[in-house]
């Protein structure tokens, strides 16, 4: 008589916070966004930089706000995705 045991692997992936990620993008601006979405922080920081260029700094008012709500956005999405099974690590 063959006995064969089956293991099972569980593979858990931990969810983003929003609040995290908040913090991050009120601070770090546009590197703050790496947390939640590494290409809309690569694409914020190059945004950012060519209007705080054009702007003397002052575009900065305008891109900060995006990058936060963007950062938090992005952060729901990933745990919604996760929950939904559709996040692959």
């Amino acid at each position: 008589m063959s006995t064969s045991s089956s293991s099972q692997i569980i593979v858990t992936v931990p969810v983003k916070s929003v609040g995290v990620s908040l913090l991050l993008t009120f601070f770090f601006g546009p590197l703050g966004m790496l947390y939640s979405t590494i290409w809309g922080g690569i694409i914020m920081l190059v945004i950012s930089v060519l209007f705080a260029i054009v702007t003397f700094g002052f575009g900065l008012i305008i891109t900060w706000p995006i990058c936060m709500i963007w950062g938090a956005v992005a952060a729901n999405s990933y745990n919604k995705k996760l929950l939904a099974g559709k996040v692959q690590a």
